[in-house]
Parts: structure tokens; sequence; C-alpha cells
């Protein structure tokens, strides 16, 4: 046949040859019975043989088309395979979003099924680490970061704003003395985050004055740690209240007392300049946003 194959006369007689009718091949490949029919013609020359019987309600294979017909069906639809192979991977966009690892276990990670849901051909890749990513070398499309906001040269949108509150085992509770008022976390082991500021705050906020609770009580370099710990009955944690909720729904944690304070920092949506632009990112960021403002995550707040 040469080197170089007639691929439109190939997939013309391919077509016929699957329906049995010139006019059927023509509808499937958009084109007239006569462009069929035109193309068939010119493979036959090119092979110097009949491929096909004509008869009066159509076509039928003739002994040679019959036996190079199915090898040309595999290769077309094997063609087709690999076509929509690639279609599918253009469509599927990949989304990288930094956060740190409290945050991300605590309130992305559950709650992002529903946002494959709503979009599946987006595929999220979560980097959970307390080291801060670099959006414009580390390939990041977005970060929820915690902090106070100030982050030159890119987009930052205020998210969310944790409150803290003091949580602990309820069998650590129910064995130790009753608490009534903010002083009473004092007869308690009180767990600390790594910088051991928020007990102090927390306590000269309600009242408590002169204690020296920066000292009193591990300290833990995560969320997640400080949380394992007051589960695990070692003491009174003092959480935001985002980072507590899986663990206060399973019943692993409880209130201690209902005095909730603003956390000192928040959580802010930062993204490269721009980057709102690419559906992927822009469809995440929305979903964030309904995320971080739903009346689930307000109503649960206000209650503790």
């Amino acid at each position: 046949m040469g080197s170089v194959l007639p691929l439109l006369a190939l997939r013309a007689f391919t077509e016929a040859g699957r329906r049995g009718s010139l006019k059927a091949a023509a509808e499937v490949l958009g084109v007239t019975p006569g462009a069929v029919s035109q193309q068939i013609r010119v493979l036959e020359q090119r092979l110097n043989v009949s491929l096909f019987v004509r008869e009066r309600y159509g076509v039928q294979l003739s002994e040679a088309g019959a036996r190079i017909h199915p090898n040309l069906v595999r290769a077309f639809d094997q063609i087709e395979h690999a076509v929509s192979v690639l279609e599918a991977a253009s469509k599927q966009q990949t989304l990288t979003v930094s956060t740190v690892a409290s945050f991300a276990a605590s309130w992305l990670v559950p709650r992002l099924g529903a946002f494959s849901a709503l979009h599946p051909e987006i595929e999220v890749r979560v980097e959970a680490s307390s080291k801060l990513a670099d959006l414009q070398r580390d390939g990041v499309d977005v970060a929820i970061r915690h902090g106070l906001g100030v982050y030159p040269g890119l987009q930052v949108e205020r998210l969310m704003a944790p409150v803290l509150v003091p949580v602990a085992s309820p069998s650590l509770l129910t064995q130790g003395p009753a608490i009534r008022k903010p002083a009473d976390c004092l007869k308690y082991t009180l767990l600390h985050d790594s910088d051991r500021a928020d007990w102090a705050l927390w306590l000269q906020a309600h009242g408590v004055e002169a204690v020296d609770a920066a000292l009193r009580g591990p300290g833990f370099e995560e969320d997640l740690l400080l949380l394992r710990a007051a589960a695990a009955g070692q003491g009174i944690a003092l959480v935001q209240d985002t980072h507590a909720q899986e663990y206060l729904d399973e019943g692993r944690l409880v209130v201690a007392l209902n005095k909730r304070w603003p956390a000192r920092f928040a959580y802010y949506l930062v993204s490269k300049p721009g980057a709102m632009r690419r559906p992927a990112v822009q469809a995440f960021s929305e979903w964030v946003r309904a995320q971080a403002a739903s009346p689930a995550r307000a109503s649960a707040a206000s209650s503790r």
C-alpha cells in the first residue's frame, strides 16, 4: 500500500462494513453517501480488489473485505480509545493547596469529599506542612494560611477567625474537681501549644490575674498533638474551635468551660496575582469561602 495510508478511505470502509450501509456510514462520519462511496472506490483501486458486494438494500463485505475488516475495526477502536483518554486527561485539572497539618486534618480534609462531588474534574493535592510554602516557587495554586494576613505580593482574603475553647477528656473532668469559673482550670494540668502564650491570655481575659500559666504543663508543636494529649486525659487544652470540632462531635473531648476567646490569628485564603482566572482555583476558592461562612460552623461556634 505504500508508506502513506489512506485513512479517510479506511475509515469509510470500516464504518460501511460495520453497518452494511453507505448511508448509515455517512451519517456517522458526517459526510454524504456519495463521499463514502468515493472513498471506498479509492481504497479498492489502491488494493486492486473489491471490498463490498453491492446489494439492493445496502452493501455486504466481499471475501477480501471480510478478511481485513475485523483488524481495521480493532485499530479504529484503539485510536478512539486513545483519543478519549487524552481528552479526559486534558479536562482533568490539578489543584495544589497548601496549609498547616492541623487545619488540613481537622477542617479541610473532612470536607474535601463534598468539593470533589461538585467538581469531579478537579484533582486536589493537599500539602500539609508547618513550613510556609512559596507560592511563586513551589507550584502551589492556593494556600490557607494562619496568621495576621500580611503576605506581600500575594492576593489575600480573610476566611475565618477561630475562637479558643478549653477542652478535656470527659473522664478527666468526671474524676477531677468541678470547673465553674476560669480559675478552676488551674486545678488541672494545662496543655500548651508551642509558644505557650494562649493560656495566660485566656485567663487574664477572664479576670484571672497573676498566674504563671505559661510555665505550667507540657507544650506541643502541633494542635493535633495537643488534642490527642487532651483526649488521653493528660490535662486541659486551649485550642481552636475548628481543630477541636471532630473530637467534640465524637465525644472524645468535651468543652470544660463555655468561655470562648478570639484567637490571635485568623485564616486567610492566599493566592498568586491572577491565579483566580484559572477555573480550578476560582471553583475551590468559592467553595472554601462558602464552607468558612456556613451556618453549621457559625452555630457550632456560638454554642460553646
